[in-house]
Parts: structure tokens; C-alpha cells; sequence
């Protein structure tokens, strides 16, 4: 029946049936306060402290490693292991109900930090994930205090009504999300590493200022690469710009229009046009269809993105387009983007940065003479591209299945 409470999630393990209980938290544990470190206080060496700002930053649902030491102090509150964490302080009421297990013992808690120690009923990781995810964490949030910055105290944890199975049930639940998490982070690791390894080849496959040839190049090939400007990598360019969005006719049509925000960040083979305008839009505006298999680049709002494009398409005013291409298509793209990420620091702009489309056919550019091996660079970059978007869409394949299961395995 409507406003008939809820007594059990929606998703269980087999084999738990039993309704859970309410009781209020200060009848299942103790709490405590950290002593007042600060980032100040933070040192290369030490022992190993936690501060409330890495709930925030690098929020964890259980902390095992920590690589932030200070100084011990006299009357430190020092880790037991176990313990449930919560920030006392934070800047929206939304994000200060979160909470995390400290998995290891010895390490110094320090200020802004709320200290929850479970009795023998309730498991720590359940606690730290109902915390985060369940009605208790609507709750904490309407109790927080302030404006610019608000505040969470331990009288406030004591009064959250707490819904919890049997022990055996709870250590379920904690033990199911510490495994996906453990998935999340191997993935994470995993893109983090790629990400790490493309920039790498980046730095050391193109020639660097005044060089050259490359420090790293496939064998057999000895020729210097040659120097020249962007406007001699294509015979042909287009520009972009807006139909009238009063004429709702000329937005009915079949012809990618496309637009910054279409383009992924470091994601060069996947647009994905929202808008799609007629002939008469291209007619009557400064628009220009561009011919298939050309490279697009933003030169202001999301400068320095990018991408190849395998279909005829028109843009906005933000783009040039760079078509009937003298080199190997891949490698123009790569080429480009190795040269625009140099250049971005030196892009001047006021509100919004950018590139006039003269300046970018004029910047200076260094490719391999033989198309052979400007074919192998491309080729090489597109299949590490490939494994990096795949490990991204597992990453938000998990994070998906994880934020799914807490909206139902939680009251």
C-alpha cells in the first residue's frame, strides 16, 4: 500500500526472508572524533594518517592503503581497524552522508573526521554502505548544518535510523560490493595504465622541438621526417557555421550536423551527431557540407578537440575541416592531436580559448616522408585507442551494475 514502510530491499542473497530492523544507531555503536591535523601537518614520511578531505577525493568505500603520513602528535586517535569514517564537514549537504571502513589498523584519524565503532551486530562495511546509499543518507543530509560549508556531527549519526538484516546478511552485501569495487579499481588501474602508456608513445614516437626523427620508430625506416605546416596535409578545408534555428524546416533533415559538444575528449573515431539539418540549411546558411573521410577540429568552444570523420557532415562555426588528405588518414589524426596538445598552453583566448583557422593551418608540423610508416604510427595508436575504450566501457558497465544494485539492495 502507498506510505506503507519498507521492511526488506528489493534485491537479496537466496535464503534471507526476514524483515529488517530499525533501531537508532547510537544503540549499535560508540563514536568518537580525530584530532585536529590538517594538510599543514602532511609530510613525505611518517606515520599514516587519514584526513576527512580523502573521503571526498578519493572516496573509497574501505581504505586499505594510505600514502599520506605526518608527525605523530601526543593524543592522537589512532585506527583500531574497523572503524566507520564520516566527514564533519563538507560544502553541500548532498555529498557530506558518506562514509568509509579504515581496513587497517595504526593509522592516525585526523580532524573533521566523525568515528563510528560498531558493536558485534552490525557489519562495518554494510554500515559505511548504507551510509553512503541508503534512506540514512537522506536523512543525514536534511540534518547537516550550514551554508558555505556544512557540518555533520556525531549527535547527528546517533539519531539515524538504522535498517539492518542478520549479521550474515550484512557481511553478504559488504563482501558482494568490496568484490566489485575490487573489479571498479582493476579497471580503473587498467585505463589509468593505458592512458599513461599512449602519453608515453606520444612524447617519444613524434620528433620533438627541433629534432628531426622520433626517440622510438619502427625499424626500417631511416629518413628524416620533414617539416611542414598543417594547410600541406590537406588540398582542401571548410569551415561551419549555425542554419537558422527559426526555420524548425531546416533541422528535419538527413545530414550530420555537429556541434563541440558531440565531440568525445581523446576519443577521435566515435561522433555521434545529435542534430541533422537539410540541403536548404546548407543552401542558406554559411555551413558547408564536408566530404567523407575528412578530419574535423574544433577551434573554439572545446579547442583542441577532434576527430576523423567517415560520413559526410556539416558543422558549426567552431570547426575547421580538413579534407582530401596528403597523408595516411590515421596518422593525420594522431599527428594533429600530438601537435595541438603542445600548443594549447600557448593559446590565447578571454572568456572562451581558441584558435583562429588561419593560425592552426600555419602551425608547424613534422611528419615521416615514406606513408608507410606514418600508416604503422596511425595504426599503432588507433588499436591502443581501441583497448583503452574498451576498459572505459567496462569501467561504466561496473559503475552502472554497482549503482544499480546499491538503489536496491539498500532501504
Amino acid at each position: 500500500m502507498k506510505g506503507e514502510r519498507k521492511t526488506a530491499p528489493v534485491i537479496r542473497f537466496k535464503g534471507f526472508s526476514d524483515a529488517w530492523e530499525q533501531r537508532k544507531l547510537e544503540e549499535l555503536a560508540t563514536f568518537s572524533k580525530g584530532n585536529s591535523y590538517t594538510k599543514n601537518d602532511l609530510i613525505d614520511n611518517g606515520k599514516p594518517i587519514i584526513l576527512y578531505g580523502r573521503l571526498y577525493t578519493r572516496y573509497q568505500t574501505v581504505i586499505e592503503a594510505v600514502d599520506t603520513f605526518a608527525k605523530e602528535k601526543f593524543n592522537s586517535v589512532i585506527s583500531e581497524g574497523n572503524e566507520v569514517l564520516v566527514p564533519a564537514s563538507g560544502e553541500t549537504s548532498e555529498e557530506i552522508s558518506r562514509a568509509s571502513v579504515i581496513g587497517k589498523s595504526g593509522v592516525v584519524l585526523g580532524g573533521d573526521l566523525n568515528i563510528i565503532k560498531p558493536n558485534e551486530s552490525i557489519d562495518s562495511i554494510f554500515l559505511a554502505l548504507t551510509i553512503s546509499n541508503g534512506g540514512q543518507k537522506k536523512e543525514l543530509s536534511k540534518r547537516a548544518q550550514g551554508k558555505s560549508v556544512v557540518h555533520l556531527h556525531n549527535s547527528d549519526l546517533k539519531q539515524v535510523n538504522l535498517l539492518y538484516p542478520k549479521l550474515e546478511e550484512q557481511q553478504k552485501i559488504g563482501i558482494f560490493f568490496k568484490q566489485l569495487d575490487d573489479t571498479i579499481a582493476l579497471h580503473q588501474r587498467k585505463l589509468d595504465s593505458l592512458k599513461l602508456m599512449k602519453k608515453g608513445f606520444l612524447q617519444q614516437m613524434f620528433p620533438g622541438k627541433g629534432e628531426k626523427v622520433p626517440r622510438l620508430r619502427f625499424a626500417d625506416f631511416p629518413d628524416e621526417w620533414e617539416q611542414c605546416i598543417v594547410s600541406d596535409f590537406t588540398d582542401k578545408t571548410y569551415g561551419g557555421g549555425t542554419p537558422k534555428t527559426n526555420i524548425p524546416e531546416y533541422w528535419t533533415g538527413e545530414i550530420p550536423w555537429i556541434q563541440s559538444s558531440d565531440l568525445i575528449k581523446d576519443d577521435f573515431f566515435n561522433v555521434a551527431p545529435k542534430k541533422h539539418i537539410t540541403e536548404d540549411a546548407i543552401r542558406n546558411s554559411s555551413t558547408k557540407l564536408v566530404p567523407s573521410n575528412s578530419i574535423t577540429v574544433v577551434t573554439r568552444v572545446g579547442v583542441g578537440k577532434l576527430a576523423f570523420m567517415p560520413f559526410e557532415y556539416a558543422t558549426s562555426q567552431d570547426f575547421l575541416s580538413l579534407s582530401n588528405l596528403k597523408v595516411s588518414l590515421i596518422f593525420g589524426v594522431y599527428s594533429l592531436y600530438n601537435m595541438l596538445q603542445k600548443e594549447l598552453n600557448n593559446i590565447q583566448g578571454t572568456s572562451i580559448k581558441g584558435i583562429t583557422k588561419s593560425d592552426l593551418l600555419e602551425k608547424s608540423i613534422t611528419i615521416p616522408v615514406e606513408v608507410e610508416e606514418q600508416k604503422k604510427i596511425g595504426f599503432l595508436f588507433k588499436q591502443l585507442d581501441d583497448i583503452i575504450l574498451f576498459h572505459k566501457n567496462k569501467l561504466n558497465q561496473f559503475q552502472a551494475l554497482k549503482k544499480a544494485y546499491l538503489q536496491n539492495m539498500f532501504i
